[in-house]
């Protein structure tokens, strides 16, 4: 059975690392973080997706068989959380340039749609057939304008070639309320349920994400058992015996100490959407004004993207002589599913010539532990995650090790890591910008805050 490893010897950072005493502090906290979300797990639904029910397992199953045998496409319709992680588990799971390979090779080519950019959604719907393609529309609150704008163009542009569309849209919402809970009742859409106590940036292992793996036949079963592995390794109150809560623990006592950028940097081409991922997971559930007792701390750590070993040449200079503000999570897949030589080229290749026979497996492994070398000695703080290999195991085990570790992260800190009112104001005036009834107030107030400005604008 796969497994991971968590080094955070180089989070010892001769200028500014973590101490001893820092260390101490933290374990003496680690207790009161366990029972504090063990008293929380009842209404952190999110913590009970690793054991779900067989029954609905098999009814995806079915669900993705009825899509692979009858489709040629299907297409994820959702925003931040619903579409991150299927996307996330789109290119970890599955060969890197799965929807060119031939058909046979394959099941349905796979989308997800995460914008309202319209020069991106007219680009889908250039290589997609609507009437050969199931569209999983996914919004919690049923509300989601970007979602819902997407289904009403699907839903549009299928209707203009078949009479019944319900064959072609699956809903995943809230189990009784929202907007398109009511379209899906009207229209006898097959509905999925996004639990209560499930946020979308913690909704991988729902229907949300689980639909997404039953189409793309990535094995379920295992991918829900690394994620109960990692659950009961994630309860246990010994910060020396939990890799999650000494994650939070050590972002936590970094943040403190102004790290506030935390880069996440995968040495692996299939891991790059989990950083994506990863990336509103950390900023969504950490970033707040206030701590829970309402005193004002505006605090959080930036998540940064950067894919080892594409961004030592873009981003390395700067993690290395750059300030200290950042520390940089590397990840590392020790076995690869392919085993690539180098091969002694067809010319002369001068001072390259000690490389033929050596691996790109054994190079992009040298370029890891090179570039750790270097952000260690310039004194930067750096944590190393360590995959045996990437497999459904693996990967539903460090998707749970991130969510706890952002769970009891909150938790250190002080914060409630599980609402995210920086939002809301965005979406409300959204709604009012694009004429929704009941918002008219909201128009007005925006309108006369642009007057009450005098905007500095350059035209070039």
């Amino acid at each position: 059975m796969s497994r991971i490893e968590f080094d955070f010897t180089n989070m010892a950072a001769p200028q500014r690392g973590i101490t001893a005493e820092e260390i101490k502090t933290a374990c003496e906290a680690a207790p009161g973080v366990a029972q504090a979300l063990k008293e929380k797990r009842k209404s952190h639904a999110w913590r009970e997706l690793p054991y779900t029910d067989e029954k609905l397992i098999s009814d995806m199953e079915a669900e993705a068989e009825r899509i692979n045998r009858d489709f040629e496409s299907f297409v994820v319709l959702g925003i931040g959380g619903s579409a991150l992680g299927s996307r996330a588990m789109f290119t970890a799971l599955k060969h890197l340039k799965y929807n060119e390979l031939p058909r046979e090779k394959r099941g349905v080519r796979f989308y997800v749609a995460d914008n309202v950019d319209p020069d991106g959604l007219n680009a889908l719907f250039d290589v997609i057939d609507p009437e050969k393609t199931v569209f999983h529309v996914i919004t919690k609150s049923g509300n989601t304008v970007e979602t819902v704008t997407q289904f009403m163009l699907a839903a549009r542009l299928i209707a203009d070639k078949v009479s019944d569309i319900s064959k072609n849209i699956i809903v995943t919402t809230d189990k009784e309320k929202g907007n398109v809970k009511r379209i899906a009742d009207n229209c006898g859409f097959k509905t999925y349920v996004v639990p209560d106590g499930v946020g979308g940036r913690f909704s991988v292992f729902s229907p949300v994400g689980l639909l997404s793996a039953a189409v793309l036949g990535i094995d379920i079963r295992a991918m829900l058992k690394g994620a109960a592995d990692m659950d009961e390794v994630a309860c246990v109150p010994s910060l020396h015996d939990n890799p999650a809560f000494m994650y939070a623990a050590l972002t936590c006592a970094a943040m403190k100490k102004g790290v506030n950028i935390n880069v996440m940097m995968p040495y692996s081409d299939a891991l790059k959407d989990t950083s994506e991922w990863f990336c509103q997971l950390w900023a969504e559930s950490l970033g707040k004004r206030y701590d829970n007792s309402g005193r004002l701390i505006e605090i959080g750590q930036t998540p940064v993207r950067a894919l080892g070993v594409t961004d030592q040449h873009s981003q390395v200079q700067l993690y290395t002589e750059g300030p200290y503000d950042k520390l940089i999570t590397f990840i590392e897949v020790k076995k690869f599913r392919t085993e690539l030589v180098i091969p002694k080229a067809p010319m002369a290749v001068y001072d390259a010539e000690y490389l033929a026979g050596q691996s790109f497996n054994k190079l992009i492994s040298s370029e890891m532990y090179a570039t750790r070398y270097a952000v260690t000695r310039a004194g930067k703080m750096n944590l190393l995650i360590s995959l045996d290999e990437l497999d459904e195991y693996t990967f539903g085990a460090l998707i749970m090790f991130f969510e706890t570790a952002t769970a009891a992260a909150g938790e250190f800190l002080d914060i409630n890591a599980f609402d995210q009112p920086g939002v809301e104001e965005g979406k409300l005036a959204t709604f009012a910008l694009m004429g929704r009834e009941g918002y008219e107030k909201k128009a007005e107030e925006m309108t006369a805050a642009e007057k009450s400005i005098d905007g500095l604008v350059m035209n070039f």
